[in-house]
Formats: structure tokens, C-alpha cells, sequence
């Protein structure tokens, strides 16, 4: 997990991508366009599909991958799917579901769709399986890793200069070794600016429960934190909601950029451009140019970056700006890496 508002904003993100064939296969699913195969049939219509573990209302994760689907529809003409999906089984079943209805390409939004990817693409040789903050490749699956350990560790720096009480904290949905990483990379950023900082960590355990983020976001408040990242797609909404009811705490977006959801209090968004990510693959895909590799975007493809907030701009210390600024130059030269994975 996709803006460089002014100042000091980041570039690293990555795309999101849906399909649609009359109904989609699926309860939760939004579709357009027909059912005829894409295969075989110049005149088929190029068809993406898109599975997410999530709601795309969440304004993160998911929501920034159904905006790529829908880039893909305008831009590529693609008759489009999107469906949520919850467990490994269904994750397999809906990539059968897409690859028998003859899809060119279907996206699996997260690590945790990974193996059934590898386990259904045998069975549909002409169809594209890509896993987002994914790292396999085989014949015809390929997986997309975000180097967002980048924007993360530049929101780090700007933490650890803001800390009042020299506690901050980090709240993911689950430990996902992606999220994980970029927890460390905030850490990292954050003790270049005060090495006594002390980082509280914690995990929600789904993705979804809101009342569930609010509670983990209060209980680190309590404990002193007044600057948190998180990265938590709808459960998030709760930390939002948290730091905006409490008293001089800050806090950063994670995937899209939701400086908007709390303008008060959010110094910034670390950024995936999943549209321009997805869009860049399903392009390559319908032109017949796609080879099944590792991919990997980051700062200096413009797909990973942080958007600063313009409201709270000013509350950051010059130090930190001209750090973040420095230490971009290098990200976007691909000189430094931040300790870290991806999304």
C-alpha cells in the first residue's frame, strides 16, 4: 500500500484493477459488461476482474485498487468484476469463477491471496493472476511488491519530530509481513529524528472492525503516544476517529490519501498510486507485452510516496522537512533503502 502535496511529498505508489461481465460471481461483487470470453476472439472484450479482502468503501487499501479497476475500465475499454472476498477458500473459488468465464487478467488484492493464485493459474493458462504485495512468479502469475517501507520511513522522520511525550505508535489490521516491515521503517525514520523515542505496536486482528481500531488507537493514547500510523483499511476509520476526539495527537493515512477523513489532526498519507500501478500492468496485459516477473514499485517510479497535509504543514520543524526532502532526493536516485518490505 499509492501524492506529493506540497513541501515535502513523496512519490511511491502502486494500482488497483476491476472487471465486469454481467453478473459477478459473487455476493459482494460490482460488475459491467458482458459475458463473452476474452480469449481467443480479437473482437472479445478484454475483461479484469478484481478480488479484494476488503470493502472498497474503506478509503485505503481496497477503495484505491477499485479506483485502478475502474482506470482500467476508462482508459482500456475492460469490461470489469470486483468481489470481496473473505477466506482462502473463497479467494480460490472466485479465481476459478473468473478464469472459467475467460478473464485476461484478474487482480488478488493482498499477500493472503497469493497461494491461491499459484494454486488455480495451471488451470487457466491464458489467464493473468497478479497478487499485490505478492512476491511469486510462475507462468502466468506475478506478484507486485510496494516498496512502502519508503513513504513510511519519511513519515517517521516527521513523527519523530512532532512527539511531544516521546511515545508513538503504529496500528495494523493484521501482521502481515508487509505491514509489519513498514512498521519497522517508521520506527527507523522516527529515531533519526530522536533516538529515545519509544514505539508502541499494535495489531487489530481484521481489517474491518472500526469500534475495534478506535479502542487500540485509545488504549495507545493512553499509554502516551501522540503521533500514530496506521495501517488498517476500514478498521483505521476507528483510529481516525480516536485521535480526532483527543488532544493534541497526530496521526498519518496509509494506502490512499485520506488527509481529509481528519484535516485537523492528519500530518499526512502514506500513498500507493495503485491506479497508476494496476492500470501500467493491465496495459501491458490487453497489448500482449506482459511477462509473469517479480514486480517491484517504489519511490522512484512515482507509485510509493507521502502527501503532506497543507493545513499542518506548518507545524512541522524545518529539520524534519529538509530531512524528509533530503532523504527523498535519494529514494527517487534509488541511493537508500529504509529497513523494511513492502504493503
Amino acid at each position: 500500500m499509492h501524492r506529493c502535496a506540497s513541501g515535502a511529498a513523496l512519490l511511491l505508489a502502486c494500482g488497483a484493477a476491476l472487471l465486469a461481465c454481467g453478473e459477478a460471481p459473487g455476493a459482494h461483487s460490482h460488475t459491467v459488461g458482458s459475458d463473452r470470453r476474452a480469449n481467443g476472439d480479437a473482437s472479445a472484450p478484454f475483461k479484469v476482474a478484481l478480488l479484494t479482502p476488503g470493502p472498497v468503501s474503506d478509503q485505503a487499501w481496497n477503495g484505491g485498487a477499485y479506483q485502478g479497476l475502474l482506470r482500467i475500465r476508462d482508459s482500456l475499454g475492460a469490461d470489469i468484476s470486483n468481489v470481496q472476498t473473505k477466506t482462502p477458500a473463497e479467494f480460490e473459488e472466485q479465481f476459478r469463477q473468473y478464469g472459467t468465464q475467460g478473464y485476461s487478467l484478474v487482480f488478488g488484492h493482498g499477500f493472503e491471496f497469493q497461494d491461491a493464485a499459484v494454486r488455480v493459474a495451471p488451470d487457466f493458462p491464458k489467464t493473468i493472476f497478479v497478487v499485490t504485495s505478492g512476491d511469486t512468479a510462475a507462468t502466468n502469475v506475478a506478484g507486485i511488491t510496494f516498496a512502502f517501507q519508503d513513504g513510511a520511513y519519511l513519515a517517521g522522520i516527521i513523527a519523530g519530530s512532532l512527539t511531544k511525550s516521546d511515545t508513538i505508535g503504529v496500528i495494523g489490521g493484521t501482521e502481515l509481513p508487509p505491514v509489519k516491515s513498514s512498521f519497522e521503517a517508521f520506527a527507523a525514520g522516527a529515531k533519526t529524528m530522536n533516538p529515545s523515542i519509544v514505539v508502541l505496536t499494535s495489531y487489530i486482528g481484521n481489517w474491518d472492525d472500526v469500534s475495534a481500531g478506535r479502542e487500540q488507537a485509545l488504549a495507545q493514547i493512553a499509554r502516551g503516544a501522540d503521533v500514530i500510523f496506521q495501517n488498517a483499511d476500514a478498521a483505521g476509520l476507528g483510529v481516525f476517529q480516536a485521535v480526532k476526539d483527543s488532544h493534541n495527537v497526530y496521526i498519518f493515512g496509509a494506502n490512499s490519501d485520506q488527509n481529509s477523513i481528519a484535516p485537523a489532526v492528519t500530518v499526512g498519507s502514506v500513498i500507493i498510486d495503485l491506479p497508476h500501478a494496476l492500470l501500467t500492468i493491465a496495459r501491458e496485459v490487453k497489448n500482449g507485452l506482459f511477462i509473469a516477473r517479480p514486480i517491484t514499485y517504489g519511490a522512484k517510479d512515482g507509485v510509493v510516496r507521502l502527501v503532506l497535509n497543507p493545513g499542518l504543514e506548518n507545524r512541522i520543524p524545518i529539520r524534519a522537512m529538509n530531512a524528509v526532502d533530503s532523504v527523498t532526493k535519494l529514494l527517487m536516485a534509488g541511493t537508500f533503502a529504509p529497513p523494511g518490505g513492502s504493503h
